[in-house]
């Protein structure tokens, strides 16, 4: 596909908003993004199929159900990349008011801005954690040698050996030739700073949701990190509580 046909895929509020919203991860029904965009499940389609003509959606049917996702982590990216191209609320380019976050345009109603605080603290970023709790446990990783920036962002030994103790393991392709990379940074459109990603990112990010040490608010990207987070975070990355 040209850049020029991508850009148009993209540059329509209705597919951003749905691709925005499949950053969370899950596969969605085409009514479910519909309500989530605000436009009727005839419109709806019609973007979808677009979406998946050009390799940016894939499709799951269940009986007579219907659902899109994302088609993979390197279209997670893009859509996060990209986000983090737009300019803060409340700035030349921006929308107008509203708290100075990127990405996402001022909130419209107190729902609005309390969902946009809960996914700056903490949310997924496809399958990788995100916002300020995604930019500290990168800091930490960081810090503690888990992660080398030296070459590039490199799983290290250390890193190894603590997954080892951690009863966590990488997917055996990770890294290798036309597979995910092991660690890759993703800049974060909110903290504007990098989070990780990859497959080490998705791994601590899945590990986190089954042990309960951060649990999903509604049915959004948010989470929130449960008191066995915030002590598993603690003993094992030295991660204090997230400032509110």
């Amino acid at each position: 596909m040209s850049l020029a046909r991508l850009a148009a895929l993209l540059a329509d509020p209705t597919r951003a908003a749905f691709c925005t919203a499949l950053l969370d991860g899950r596969a969605w029904t085409a009514g479910e993004l519909a309500r989530h965009a605000g436009v009727a499940p005839s419109t709806a389609s019609e973007h979808l199929s677009r979406l998946i003509g050009g390799g940016l959606l894939a499709e799951e049917r269940q009986g007579r159900h219907r659902y899109v996702r994302l088609a993979g982590p390197e279209v997670a990216t893009l859509i996060e990349d990209l986000s983090s191209f737009t300019p803060p609320a409340g700035t030349p380019g921006g929308a107008p008011g509203g708290p100075p976050s990127a990405g996402s345009p001022a909130p419209r109603s107190l729902r609005e801005s309390t969902r946009q605080s809960a996914e700056a603290r903490a949310r997924t970023c496809y399958d990788h954690l995100a916002g300020r709790l995604g930019v500290t446990v990168g800091d930490a990783v960081l810090a503690r040698g888990l992660v080398s920036e030296e070459d590039g962002p490199t799983l290290t030994a250390l890193g190894r050996a603590w997954l080892t103790d951690l009863g966590a393991e990488l997917p055996p392709r990770a890294g290798r030739a036309g597979a995910r990379p092991v660690v890759r940074t993703c800049l974060d459109w909110t903290e504007r700073r990098n989070h990780l990603g990859g497959a080490f990112g998705a791994l601590l990010c899945r590990t986190a949701l089954e042990r309960s040490w951060v649990e999903r608010i509604g049915s959004g990207r948010a989470l929130r990190v449960t008191p066995d987070g915030e002590r598993a975070l603690r003993e094992l990355l030295g991660v204090e509580p997230l400032p509110a």
